[in-house]
């Protein structure tokens, strides 16, 4: 049975709500991008691959100032990619579940340009193609930057135990204060919880027995297995024609709108 709940927002005054649907879908045998059937909570048909770096196409031509990179050793290059790689271990699908395209973000909550992304992008692309059921989302952790990062990702999955998963993810970007300023401490992620009128008991409970560590952990490795080394990251899946569209970097609104609008037509 499906788990949906309403997530609400509001830009420029307006009030919105969008279905947010647990993704609940099993995990099916692994397979690689090019074979003909694929599941996202449904079956996906088609899946089809554009360009030629694993198969993914690049739009983001000069996003180096857009994206926060990951000071660690360049990751080994993926042998096999797999659907799952980019839509398990992640958030509830925010959206028309059976919608002609998925976005699946790669984020840390620390992250300046995911921050930028989120105020200065996301909102135009629910207002626009979330609520108009053409676009579901799904934000995956790729928690890059120290401890604080882990900490407001599980403090995120945790209020997705009470249904309010995608609240909590705005609350912490309203909220954000740079990299390693304090402002994700304990007490924080319980005012974050208090103002959008989760059950706080339950709360504190689920983070304190680090129920989500493992998903967190995964969607890390899923990350480096796509080649990642900076957030944020972006995957444009299309339903339709089966491409898949890579995006580096807090890209600007256009560009996103540019590569639906592409897809939608096919």
């Amino acid at each position: 049975m499906e788990d949906k709940k309403d997530f609400s927002f509001t830009i420029e005054g307006k009030e919105y709500s969008i279905s947010e649907k647990q993704n609940t879908s099993k995990k099916s045998d692994k397979q690689t991008l090019h074979v003909p059937s694929l599941g996202i909570g449904a079956i996906i048909a088609g899946i089809c691959i554009a360009g030629v770096f694993f198969g993914l196409g690049d739009f983001s031509e000069s996003s180096e100032p857009l994206i926060e990179k990951q000071i660690v050793q360049q990751p080994q290059v993926p042998q096999q990619i797999s659907i799952d790689t980019f839509i398990q271990n992640g958030s509830p699908v925010l959206g028309n579940a059976e919608a002609a395209i998925t976005l699946v973000e790669f984020g840390d909550y620390q992250c300046h340009f995911c921050n930028v992304f989120y105020h200065n992008t996301e909102h135009e692309i629910l207002e626009n193609y979330v609520m108009a059921g053409k676009v579901n989302v799904i934000f995956k952790d790729y928690t890059i930057i120290g401890q604080d990062s882990i900490n407001a990702a599980h403090a995120a999955h945790c209020a997705g135990e009470q249904g309010k998963f995608w609240q909590y993810h705005n609350t912490l970007y309203d909220n954000w204060k740079g990299e390693n300023t304090g402002w994700i401490s304990q007490e924080n992620l319980v005012k974050f919880a208090q103002k959008i009128e989760l059950e706080i008991d339950s709360f504190i409970e689920c983070n304190t027995e680090g129920r989500y560590q493992q998903i967190i952990s995964a969607s890390n490795t899923d990350a480096q297995t796509l080649g990642i080394t900076g957030t944020p990251a972006f995957y444009v899946i299309s339903m339709n024609s089966g491409q898949v569209q890579q995006l580096k970097g807090a890209q600007p609104y256009e560009v996103f709108e540019k590569i639906f609008n592409s897809m939608l037509e096919t």
